[in-house]
């Protein structure tokens, strides 16, 4: 059965623009609460230890090394306050951070149960690639194979959208009787992945049939692909069923959200902006136990309905909420700027937030970056530029990339090449092979264009400070000598050197670029 729902013939459907709440995660854990013995409660000593870790995507250092520091001074911390850290750092994408204190963890010998097990395998899996979470989920006591650890491991496989994997394990974990309404939800989000809405219905009636429950988790999945769809009605319906099955009281704001999401899809604007009220409702009555998200949820849905003066409203009642505005919340704010085209509200904001951040947080960088190149502000983005890189270690190429194609476009080849060298001067290893090809691809191909044969030497001394020229490269070079007629006699002897294969169509072109 779950081999013809995930092996559905596949049809795209167009993304939605306004953001879905539909990802479920597969490892939840709750803080347990502990007595502290010292002065200082757990709490504040595992804020002060959280400080201390969440500044390292600043200072680029281990989180090993802090934690070491941490202990070396005699401060001390108990596991359940160690468990929050990681989970703080895993709700803010602090992957290699939160797997760093982990790995601390077992070198200290602290037991692990198996959900902290399944809170490592996902971190392995985002951090080390899906091959090391495999391997350390095979290397498990069978005491730690779980429904957590299991669970853990099918999230993986969704998230990286393998589904034969998925639909493997789904089916051992079937055999197993340990499949819930998470499960499920990770399959939904795995149809959703690679863009087959139309397979979570069946998923959802298989949910029905085996009595499961339906949470606010599979109802959002639920409605949004129906949206995905173009079903509005269907929407609608799923909405209803939520309403009736769990009570309207029951509802999270995350529904109302989805709801509206929907709306905005459909270009149904009065009935995205009662839904939105629905979740200021929420908002209000969840009171001081809400944190930042909901309201970011609205600034980009108000956003999606064109409603500039609602989004201004919604981020002054942010800001007044929290005594920190953080760069999530800034990110989110110039964005909807950015889709409403309001350059003075953006560069006020951005520049606001430049001179108070305490991160200079290379999302909000590029951003601006684009926004300014879009709307011909070009110092702009050059001094955004300026900054990250005085104050953010690499990779830089992405954020550089769109001032590089305006010097480009604008013929400023000496500009352009300037931007792309500094650009490239901190990419990383793994990074080098996308970043070489995607140079290649179009600064390459500008030159060839342009019959710019000057431009294109001095690009492939570029690319050469990443990894050495190879086939491509070369034959776009020739092609460039060959579009501006002109030779070079040394030619041949580099291509050589370099260790590319003389094929039969690099002959014919260097034939003409260094006759004998």
């Amino acid at each position: 059965m779950m081999k013809l729902l995930l092996n559905l013939r596949r049809r795209r459907f167009p993304s939605s623009s306004p953001p879905t709440r539909y990802l479920c995660t597969a490892v939840t854990e709750k803080q347990p609460a502990a007595p502290a013995r010292s002065k200082k409660s757990g709490r504040e000593r595992s804020d002060g230890l959280y400080n201390r870790l969440s500044a390292l995507g600043r200072s680029g250092g281990s989180a090993i090394d802090t934690l070491n520091k941490y202990f070396s001074e005699g401060n001390y911390a108990r596991k359940y306050e160690l468990d929050t850290c990681i989970w703080q750092l895993r709700r803010f994408g602090k992957a290699d951070h939160a797997l760093q204190v982990m790995e601390w963890m077992q070198t200290r010998k602290i037991k692990f149960h198996p959900t902290d097990h399944a809170k490592f395998l996902d971190l392995v899996s985002k951090v080390k690639g899906i091959s090391a979470a495999e391997n350390y989920f095979s290397g498990l006591p069978e005491s730690a194979k779980d429904r957590s650890t299991y669970g853990a491991l099918l999230n993986c496989y969704c998230r990286e959208k393998l589904a034969e994997k998925a639909q493997t394990l789904f089916e051992k974990m079937d055999s197993m009787h340990i499949v819930s309404s998470l499960t499920f939800n990770n399959l939904m989000s795995l149809c959703m992945r690679r863009n087959m809405p139309e397979a979570v219905i069946p998923l959802v009636q298989e949910m029905k049939n085996r009595n499961l429950p339906l949470g606010v988790h599979t109802y959002n999945i639920w409605m949004t692909s129906y949206s995905q769809m173009n079903d509005i009605e269907g929407v609608e319906r799923v909405f209803e069923e939520m309403q009736v099955n769990n009570g309207e009281e029951q509802n999270s704001w995350t529904a109302y959200s989805n709801l509206a999401a929907a709306y905005v899809r459909a270009g149904l604007k009065e009935k995205a902006e009662s839904g939105l009220k629905k979740v200021e409702a929420e908002i209000q009555r969840m009171g001081h136990r809400c944190d930042r998200e909901p309201y970011h949820y609205l600034i980009s849905l108000y956003a999606g309905t064109s409603n500039l003066a609602e989004v201004y409203r919604i981020w002054k009642i942010l800001k007044s909420s929290f005594k920190v505005t953080n760069n999530t919340s800034t990110l989110i704010m110039i964005q909807s700027l950015a889709r409403l085209d309001d350059i003075d509200g953006f560069k006020k904001i951005f520049q606001e937030w430049e001179i108070t951040c305490s991160s200079y947080d290379l999302r909000l960088a590029k951003t601006a970056i684009m926004m300014y190149v879009k709307n011909g502000l070009i110092k702009e983005a050059e001094d955004v530029i300026d900054n990250i890189l005085k104050r953010c270690k690499g990779p830089f190429y992405q954020h550089c990339k769109p001032l590089i194609l305006y010097y480009l476009d604008k013929s400023q080849v000496d500009l352009a090449l300037g931007c792309l060298k500094a650009a490239l001067c901190e990419v990383k290893d793994n990074e080098r092979h996308q970043t070489y090809e995607d140079v290649k691809s179009f600064v390459m191909e500008y030159f060839k264009k342009e019959r710019n044969v000057t431009g294109a030497e001095k690009c492939c001394k570029i690319l050469k400070s990443l990894k050495p020229l190879d086939f491509e490269a070369y034959r776009l070079l020739l092609e460039t000598y060959v579009a501006a007629s002109k030779i070079a006699p040394e030619m041949r002897c580099r291509i050589m050197d370099d260790g590319i294969e003389i094929t039969s169509e690099l002959e014919k072109l260097l034939e003409r670029v260094c006759p004998e």
